[in-house]
């Protein structure tokens, strides 16, 4: 008989240390994420986990996504580039697979999906068809700073220089002031790309369970003692995420966002942080996907899986999210795009 529990991570005693203990554990399968998710948009954990001898052996996180408008599901994690499963030797991925899709006919779940770079899990998923296919870039900071440097594109290291010569300055914040701040320029940046920006409980949540204990933090640029760049990275075992970037337009010319993600390279290399992952990007946004790899990093294919439940099968899909409601949200006034996001992310995750 199976021993796999069905776990809610936020109200389990200790889960942050059984997350680190494992070595696959990343900052994705925390609890603080998980109240974050949880708390911010009402999903709830169900993580499907196998413990023995109070050790992590197996994980696969889901969240309950309960939407009027876009139905029951389970997925491997909302709002969220990719979050591998954790493995054991003993349990196969096939054997969580397959305790999970029992439980989601029960719950009546329309499908389920989880997201992965597969890298344990090719032989399972070689003869599936992805839903959607993204693209990852990882930097390795295993080395020193000088070195880091050396590896970027001759471009990246000019718009570095060209933030510094023009008077660009970067800090860390921790604070609400700072998170207020962020979220200002993540508005601008979502109306211009025709999106309305996540809802401000969302950062707030962010800055509770992560910023405040010490698992992320907010850099924030700045010209003229006027703030024109920021971005919000996490950070847990060894790893770093760079998982939301936001600036004001009128200012590229100035590069403040090369200089952000330069001080945030420094911060992570200096304090023995092994490795800074830049999230997903679509296989077709060349100025991102040539943004990413200026800065010498490895690119390596994020696949989503989903299980439709009505047809009892994998589904493929399309990674298409643009069309012609970008461009009505882009006309539309920011106090009526900040209310179409509090009504609508809920439902998307």
């Amino acid at each position: 008989m199976s021993d796999i529990q069905i776990i809610n991570p936020t109200q389990h005693k200790g889960w942050e240390d059984l997350i680190l203990s494992h070595p696959e554990g990343s900052f994705f399968h925390s609890s603080a994420w998980a109240r974050v998710l949880s708390e911010s948009y009402g999903y709830v954990p169900k993580y499907f986990a196998m413990i023995r001898n109070e050790k992590l052996v197996s994980l696969l996180p889901v969240m309950e996504v309960n939407s009027l408008f876009t139905g029951k599901r389970g997925v491997s994690l909302p709002f969220t580039d990719y979050c591998e499963p954790i493995l054991n030797n003993n349990v196969s991925f096939l054997e969580l697979l397959n305790q999970m899709i029992e439980f989601g006919k029960k719950r009546d779940w329309k499908y389920f999906e989880f997201r992965f770079t597969e890298s344990n899990l090719q032989p399972l998923t070689s003869n599936l068809q992805p839903f959607i296919l993204f693209v990852r870039h990882t930097l390795n900071l295993s080395k020193d700073s000088d070195l880091i440097l050396s590896g970027f594109r001759d471009s990246t290291r000019r718009n570095i220089r060209k933030a510094i010569g023009e008077g660009v300055k970067v800090k860390s914040s921790n604070t609400t002031e700072g998170m207020k701040e962020f979220y200002r320029l993540n508005s601008l940046t979502r109306k211009e790309h025709g999106l309305p920006p996540q809802p401000y409980r969302f950062f707030v949540k962010v800055l509770e369970h992560i910023i405040s204990r010490d698992l992320g933090q907010v850099f924030l640029a700045s010209h003229d003692r006027k703030n024109i760049a920021g971005a919000i990275y996490f950070h847990f075992n060894g790893k770093a995420y760079y998982k939301y970037g936001a600036s004001d337009k009128n200012y590229q010319h100035l590069r403040p966002n090369n200089l952000v993600m330069w001080e945030a390279i420094r911060c992570y290399s200096g304090n023995g942080t092994r490795s800074l992952c830049m999230g997903r990007t679509e296989p077709d946004h060349e100025g991102l996907l040539q943004f990413k790899s200026g800065w010498g990093t490895t690119e390596q294919p994020i696949r989503y899986y989903r299980y439709d439940f009505k047809k009892g099968s994998f589904v493929s899909g399309s990674s298409k999210v643009t069309g012609f409601h970008n461009r009505i949200f882009k006309l539309l006034p920011m106090s009526i795009l900040h209310q179409v996001g509090n009504l609508l992310y809920k439902h998307a995750g």
